[in-house]
């Protein structure tokens, strides 16, 4: 009787992640989808301690062991939760998701270990192993530089013919595991192609450039979540399978977004031959270098008596954690009459959807922040556009340059507002490690100093116009 009970647990669990994953898709309802996914899966996790030992006496004994796991995982888990901040957030996705990926890795490897061999005949079983220590061992090792490199613990580099490396290890991959299945399963050849899956994940994301980290971050989440999905059909567990399937397609969906959004194939990015910082590209704006400085009085002026602003938030409004005071911003223009959204670019920030959740934190309502295909038609006829902290996705030279790394990559075109403000702490290079030639624009002002600062002096300035 318990294991029908414990396979209706599992969809149950499995209804949960569906409908935390619909309900995450707007900010209204996404901490209660959350919530509800999360509920899903401890019931999952307490249903296979309660439930499948009956099933199943030989497969789970050892409880002290499972629950000092459970028991660190959640200290550790909850620390790091509480402690981040906004900026590191990205870090901490890939952090985990690098968690996930070595999870996948290890069961592989504790399973092969207990696997019987076939000596004739294709091998299912062995297939999801290979698959799943493949996959989960480049997302690990992906994870991990992908977070060292967002955390700035590691510089983009790129090894000489470095995606002539990449298709020769994919290759090689392929042909270990096509070998394994119809030749001979030896255990060296298994954990040959765990080491070099791992340096793959390694030579994979190292070159490629901080303007593309989103994809890659999306990228290896769905990678995770095709390593849980194998490690579900392994032990026959729906709720496994089932969360493993919508973490990998939803990351999949997502990848193809950002590629459109960024103007990447996803054949570039699966070789890792894109992005890489400091390419030919990046060179100075030619042509008027002036750059046009505005004072906090005369921009609260100059806003207070628009019609209609676009406030366009970047990574430098998270560092400064300057969203609460922007909202403070918007709402006392409001107070005047004036139109205020903001535009959200596809890869805005260091992951995807970092403004909206950013915003969304200072309860900024959801229907002024607009999308880049959304809002672009609408710059023309916008009296001002206030840029804080963000810089490659509004750089002219997407459109302009033919020799820029970042040529092609659509963008928020602030450029064709009667009127541009920058916020910015200096006149350093983005992300992409190019200068932005808006700043030299004879409509760009550019207000240098801390974020927060500058918006929190501007907000007193604006009340006293």
């Amino acid at each position: 009787m318990s294991l029908p009970i414990l396979e209706i647990t599992y969809l149950v669990a499995s209804l949960t992640f569906v409908i935390g994953l619909k309900m995450l898709s707007h900010p209204d309802s996404a901490r209660r989808g959350n919530l509800i996914a999360a509920a899903g899966m401890l019931l999952a996790i307490i249903a296979t301690l309660g439930l499948y030992q009956s099933y199943d006496p030989n497969k789970l004994f050892n409880y002290g062991l499972i629950l000092f796991g459970l028991a660190l995982g959640t200290v550790i888990g909850t620390v790091m939760a509480k402690r981040v901040q906004m900026t590191a957030m990205p870090q901490m996705v890939s952090f985990f998701n690098g968690m996930g990926g070595a999870c996948a890795a290890l069961i592989a490897i504790i399973e092969y270990q207990q696997h019987p061999i076939a000596t004739a005949g294709f091998d299912g079983a062995l297939l999801v192993m290979l698959l799943g220590l493949v996959i989960g061992s480049v997302s690990f090792s992906g994870s991990m530089i992908a977070y060292g490199k967002l955390e700035g613990k590691i510089k983009d580099k790129t090894l000489p013919f470095n995606q002539a490396a990449n298709m020769m290890l994919l290759l090689v991959i392929v042909g270990l595991i096509i070998y394994q299945l119809f030749g001979a399963a030896y255990p060296v050849l298994f954990y040959g192609l765990f080491v070099i899956a791992l340096v793959y994940g390694v030579l994979f994301v190292m070159p490629i450039g901080g303007a593309d980290m989103p994809v890659v971050i999306s990228l290896l989440n769905s990678f995770t979540g095709m390593a849980a999905a194998f490690g579900g059909f392994l032990y026959g567990n729906k709720a496994m399978l089932t969360g493993g399937i919508l973490v990998g397609s939803a990351g999949t969906i997502l990848t193809i977004l950002m590629c459109k959004a960024m103007n990447r194939s996803l054949t570039n990015v699966l070789l890792g031959a894109f992005g890489s910082a400091g390419g030919a590209g990046a060179k100075s704006a030619e042509g008027d270098q002036t750059v046009r400085e505005i004072s906090i009085s005369d921009m609260a002026v100059l806003l207070s008596y628009s019609q209609n602003i676009v406030i366009v938030p970047g990574y430098g409004l998270a560092v400064a954690q300057a969203q609460h005071i922007c909202h403070e911003l918007e709402k006392l223009l409001e107070e005047k009459g004036v139109e205020v959204n903001y535009a959200i670019h596809p890869v805005a920030g260091r992951m995807p959807g970092h403004m909206n959740v950013l915003l969304a934190e200072a309860d900024v309502p959801y229907e002024r922040l607009q999308e880049m295909d959304e809002i672009n038609p609408r710059l023309a006829n916008t009296d001002v556009v206030v840029v804080i902290g963000a810089n490659d996705v509004v750089n002219p030279a997407a459109k302009n340059d033919s020799t820029s790394p970042i040529y092609g990559m659509p963008i928020l075109e602030v450029d064709k507002a009667k009127t541009v403000v920058i916020l910015k702490r200096g006149m350093a290079a983005g992300y992409a490690g190019i200068e932005n030639e808006l700043f030299f624009y004879p409509k760009t002002r550019m207000l240098f100093g801390d974020a927060k600062d500058s918006l929190q002096k501007l907000a007193s300035e604006v009340k006293m116009v």
